[in-house]
């Protein structure tokens, strides 16, 4: 069965832009989209003394304005919409379930991070087995030219998931992965004999961590033989070194491992801070 993919509304500019980028890699893809649309994800700006029927054909309205924009800019796109009456959490994470991507509206930077969903995004990524993209309404548009840039950290079994998002969003527009790896010093319990060798025949810590994202991309570069590659190694932060090669980007993936505690989800430090800061659309992607 061919996965749509799925895009959540509620009219706001950045739901339009989240719609009119799920539009686009729906095309790109050649997949259906789905929009979804919640009518008691946000408060209402209409009075509710008028009864059901009122909120009905608002939430009508709205799924009904996002099919048009996509259809308008997409017109070859097979597109459904829907109302679901689930609760918040739980209809998000049967549409991404059911989805090859979840697409969502993110209205702003800051310290609280504001999707279209509000405090439910988070639970949203940390919770789903399905990509989940974030698009912020920028004033400077999409940047089509742009490469698709993915954080790499760890082994290839950490990374497959969103290298393999990566590589195939890359392939789909025609441009270029740049796949970014940053590294610090290790701390003291690890350098031991085994490490100081490898370091030692590898000329150093910086190519050690070359040859490392080197081994990781080799799989992905035979399948993906028509997208050009970037090996983008730096010491530093992981999060501010991927933003900062994130600038100008067309797409920012990162993966995500999640951990959970008693107040709920956690998304992982680097997930956090593309989702807060990154000018272009994020996908997190779930480790497998």
């Amino acid at each position: 069965m061919t996965r749509a993919i799925a895009v959540g509304v509620d009219g706001s500019p950045a739901s339009g832009a989240a719609v009119d980028w799920a539009a686009r890699e729906a095309s790109l893809r050649r997949l259906p989209l789905r929009i979804v649309h919640a009518p008691w994800w946000e408060p209402r700006d209409f009075p509710v003394v008028e009864g059901d029927d009122a909120l009905d054909r608002a939430a009508a309205q709205v799924v009904s304005e996002a099919g048009a924009r996509a259809a308008d800019g997409h017109p070859e796109l097979s597109v459904t919409t829907e109302v679901l009456s689930e609760a918040p959490v739980v209809a998000l994470l049967a549409a991404a379930r059911d989805s090859e991507m979840l697409v969502l509206g993110s209205r702003a930077q800051g310290p609280v991070l504001g999707f279209l969903l509000g405090s439910h995004g988070q639970r949203v990524i940390s919770d789903t087995t399905r990509p989940v993209v974030s698009v912020r309404a920028a004033e400077d548009g999409p940047r089509p030219d742009g490469e698709v840039v993915v954080g790499q950290q760890g082994t290839a079994g950490d990374s497959d998931p969103a290298l393999g998002f990566a590589f195939g969003a890359a392939a789909a527009r025609g441009v270029a992965v740049r796949a970014v790896r940053a590294w610090n010093l290790p701390p003291l319990h690890a350098l031991n004999r085994e490490f100081l060798h490898r370091t030692d025949e590898a000329g150093g810590l910086e190519p050690l961590e070359r040859e490392e994202l080197r081994k990781v991309l080799a799989p992905w570069r035979d399948r993906f033989p028509e997208v050009p590659v970037v090996e983008h190694v730096e010491i530093g932060s992981a999060g501010q070194v991927l933003l900062a090669a994130a600038t100008g980007a067309e797409l920012l993936v990162v993966g995500r491992r999640a951990r959970y505690t008693p107040t709920g989800g956690l998304i992982g430090s680097v997930a956090h801070a593309a989702l807060h800061h990154a000018r272009c659309p994020v996908a997190v992607v779930p480790h497998q």
